[in-house]
């Protein structure tokens, strides 16, 4: 399942102009991750430009102008809830804060400064199903995620919301499986943009 998830933030990232490097295309399981294994994406963005400010920390597809470049590291744990107490006992998802993580991230990022300008520190994205909606849960899991060095997070919903509502269905996707998908879904009326009602239905 690792692989669709980084496929759809990968389309995610690619449909809003960034270009994007996927590090590998294995899954690790019967050993730890080598530090560059925690990173799922390296994105770009060719047309930030300075001055262009900060984007909040709940980003949305409005704000990726505001993005240079980062690491991006997906957790596509649809079926838990993350909570507060989830962030606390879970050390997975920190893991690309170790430093030798963030070392390789900014080995992967090298450039010569003489020949490419304004070059800023990457930022460190988190791709997750989502936080807490009520208070005082939601703020406490952003104030820890904030804390643990994390720059931005994205939620499934709002990357999947996006890539629906930018499909065109006169266009065949046929480079991409997870877009022509989509396309068909969205054609027969079966994804409807912004709400991603499947199948229709009344609630």
């Amino acid at each position: 399942m690792a692989g669709v998830d980084e496929t759809i933030v990968r389309e995610y990232f690619e449909m809003n102009g960034f270009l994007v490097r996927q590090l590998r295309k294995y899954a690790v399981q019967s050993r730890a991750k080598r530090s560059e294994e925690e990173i799922d994406l390296v994105v770009y963005n060719p047309t930030w430009r300075k001055g262009a400010g900060k984007p909040n920390f709940m980003l949305f597809s409005n704000e990726l102008e505001l993005v240079q470049r980062a690491v991006v590291i997906v957790k596509g744990w649809h079926s838990q809830r993350f909570t507060p107490g989830t962030l606390r006992g879970s050390s997975d998802i920190f893991k690309f804060l170790e430093k030798d993580v963030l070392k390789k991230a900014e080995d992967l990022f090298h450039v010569d400064e003489k020949q490419v300008e304004d070059i800023g520190p990457f930022m460190k994205i988190l791709v997750m199903p989502g936080l807490p909606t009520h208070e005082p849960h939601k703020s406490q899991s952003i104030e820890l995620l904030e804390k643990a060095g994390i720059d931005a997070i994205i939620s499934f919903r709002s990357i999947l919301q996006d890539i629906v509502q930018k499909l065109e269905v006169n266009h065949n996707y046929q480079k991409s499986d997870l877009l022509q998908i989509l396309r068909i879904l969205k054609n027969y009326d079966m994804v409807k943009a912004p709400q991603l009602e499947l199948f229709g239905g009344k609630r």
